[in-house]
């Protein structure tokens, strides 16, 4: 889950933190709840999510409680490709 946690990590630092100081982006820092994700910006994160990792995510699966943090983000990705039979990517 780590490797997926990063490649998730390198594109929020890429998409919506450009010039960020990476330590500034840890596991429990709030990207919804704290201001970083906007509708639009979550609509990016979802379309490389599903992109990325071969999944499709449910409605109710693209709120804070899934998106918050790059973990809740991983184990949620990581969720779908073993329910969808996905290999590691």
């Amino acid at each position: 889950m780590n490797h997926t946690k990063d490649q998730i990590r390198a594109y929020v630092l890429s998409e919506f933190l450009p010039g960020e100081d990476p330590t500034n982006l840890s596991d429990t820092t709030p990207l919804v709840t704290g201001g970083i994700l906007d509708s639009l910006a979550t609509l990016k994160l979802i379309s490389f999510l599903e992109d990325r990792f071969g999944i499709e995510l449910e409605a109710h699966e693209t709120t804070a409680e899934y998106l918050n943090t790059l973990p809740d983000i991983a184990q949620l990705v990581q969720s779908k490709r073993i329910s969808g039979g996905d290999k590691e990517c």
